[in-house]
C-alpha cells in the first residue's frame, strides 16, 4: 500500500494550495468550515489522520469539483489508512512511528547513523539499555514494553518478503562511545552481523574514525533517505535532531542530502570488511568482560 504517512503530506499540500487560491488564510478556511483554527493547521501540517467527510466538506467549500475531487478524495483514503504500527499508537514514540510507516512502505532505506544503532537492527538486550539511557535523561516519550515490541515488529516486517533494500552506514563513534555495557553491544555488534549475514537486501558499512571524507564539510547529524515505487511518490530525507526529526521533501534538500550518503559510503568500509570488524569489536568485548558467551 502507499504510504500513509507520504499521502498526508500530499493532501496536506493540495489543501493549502486550494486554500490559498481562493485567497483564504488558515483563520477563513477555519471560520468558513465552522471549524477551529488547530484543527487546519493539524491537517495541513499533516499532523492528524483525515477524516475523509471533512475533506470533502472542504472541497465542497471551496468548489473543487471533478478529477480533482476525485483525485484529492482519494489521497484521502489512502492517508486515512493503517498499517500495524497504528496499534500501538503513541505508546511506540512518534519518531519509531513515522520510521515503522516509511520503512514498510518504502522500495529503499539509506540510513547514516552517527549515534545510535540503526533502530530496525536493534536486539532486546540492546533496546533495554537504550530505555534505561532515557530514563536516566528523564526523555521517555513512549512506554519502554510497547516501544521494544514495536522495534521488533520492525525488524520482522524489513525482513518480510517484498520488504525494501536497506542499507545503513554506522559511524564508529556508535560502537565505541555509547554507554551501554560492554556484554550488550557485543551482543547488539553480533545480532547485526548474523542479520546482514543472512539476508542479502539488509548492509551495513562501518565509517572508521580516522576515515577522511572527501569532497565537502563532514555531516551535522544523523539521517535517512527513503525512496518509494509508488509513482509520483518523491524521496524523502529524515534528519535526527536532538528534540525531534526533521521532514525534507524538497528536490534540492534531499539531493543535498543523498549527496552526503554517497560520499560517506565512498569512504566507508566494504560491507564483508565491516561484517569483519564488527565480529571483530564484539570478541574483543566479549574477552574484556570475561563473559566467554
Amino acid at each position: 500500500m502507499p504510504s500513509p504517512y507520504v499521502r498526508r503530506r500530499q493532501l496536506a499540500d493540495e489543501i493549502r494550495k486550494l486554500r490559498e487560491s481562493r485567497g483564504l488564510t488558515a483563520d477563513g478556511l477555519a471560520g468558513l468550515m465552522f471549524y477551529n483554527r488547530a484543527k487546519i493547521s493539524r491537517l495541513e501540517n499533516a499532523q492528524r489522520r483525515p477524516d475523509l467527510t471533512e475533506i470533502m466538506d472542504i472541497l465542497d467549500a471551496l468548489g473543487i469539483t471533478g478529477s480533482q475531487y476525485d483525485r484529492i478524495c482519494r489521497l484521502a483514503r489512502e492517508a486515512a489508512q493503517k498499517g500495524w504500527w497504528d496499534r500501538y499508537g503513541a505508546t511506540m514514540g512518534p519518531r519509531q512511528k513515522i520510521a515503522a510507516d516509511l520503512e514498510y512502505n518504502a522500495a529503499t532505506v539509506r540510513t547514516y547513523d552517527q549515534t545510535a544503532m540503526p533502530g530496525a537492527l536493534q536486539c532486546r538486550p540492546f533496546i533495554d539499555a537504550l530505555v534505561n539511557l532515557d530514563e536516566s535523561q528523564e526523555t521517555l516519550d513512549y512506554e519502554p514494553g510497547r516501544m521494544t515490541e514495536a522495534r521488533e515488529q520492525r525488524q520482522h516486517e524489513l525482513l518480510r518478503a517484498g520488504g525494501p533494500s536497506y542499507e545503513t552506514i554506522l559511524d564508529e563513534s556508535v560502537i565505541r562511545r555509547l554507554a551501554v555495557p560492554a556484554e550488550v553491544m557485543a551482543a547488539q555488534l553480533r545480532h547485526m552481523v548474523q542479520t546482514v549475514s543472512e539476508a542479502e537486501r539488509i548492509t551495513v558499512r562501518v565509517l572508521m574514525h580516522d576515515a577522511r571524507i572527501p569532497g565537502g564539510f563532514l555531516p551535522k547529524s544523523s539521517f535517512y533517505l527513503y525512496t518509494f515505487a509508488e509513482p509520483g511518490d518523491q524521496p524523502i530525507a529524515i534528519v535526527d535532531t536532538v528534540t525531534t526529526d526533521l521532514v525534507l521533501t524538497r528536490h534540492g534538500e534531499v539531493a543535498r542530502y543523498t549527496g552526503i550518503y554517497d560520499r560517506l559510503r565512498r569512504a566507508a568500509l566494504s560491507t564483508r570488511d565491516s561484517i569483519d570488524f564488527l565480529a571483530g569489536v564484539a570478541n574483543r568485548l566479549t574477552d574484556q568482560t570475561g563473559s566467554g558467551t
